[in-house]
């Protein structure tokens, strides 16, 4: 399971949301291609059809962030982008989990360091 996730919440034009999770879909095919990356999901809400939900994990924090950085990431992300009224973006570092009756919780005051460990 990887500690490090990156999440988007999104809203396309009204119209437009063929075109947004088939231009998602080639960025995160692309995306899955970086060190580091896991799967990577996109989601629609249920309740609110217009909100979609993307996650991704990662092995570590310096490996999003070099994605982040990678020289086609602005192009690549501008070709989603076009078909969205509002993107926002997370970098989430797993705190607690709870599988089979027992519940982990992690350092939860500590700090993320570049590297997406504790500190």
């Amino acid at each position: 399971m990887s500690d490090i996730y990156t999440t988007g919440t999104w809203t396309p034009y009204p119209d437009k949301e063929e075109e947004f999770v088939r231009a998602w879909a080639q960025f995160a095919t692309w995306a899955s291609t970086m060190p580091g990356a896991g799967l990577l999901s996109l989601t629609r809400d249920i309740r609110d059809t217009e909100r979609f939900i993307s996650f991704g994990g990662w092995d570590r924090l310096d490996q999003v962030r070099h994605w982040k950085t990678a020289p086609e990431f602005r192009e690549r992300m501008a070709q989603v982008l076009q078909h969205v009224a509002e993107f926002q973006p997370s970098e989430l570092k797993v705190i607690a989990t709870a599988d089979a009756g027992a519940a982990k919780i992690e350092q939860f005051n500590s700090a993320v360091t570049a590297h997406g460990s504790a500190t």
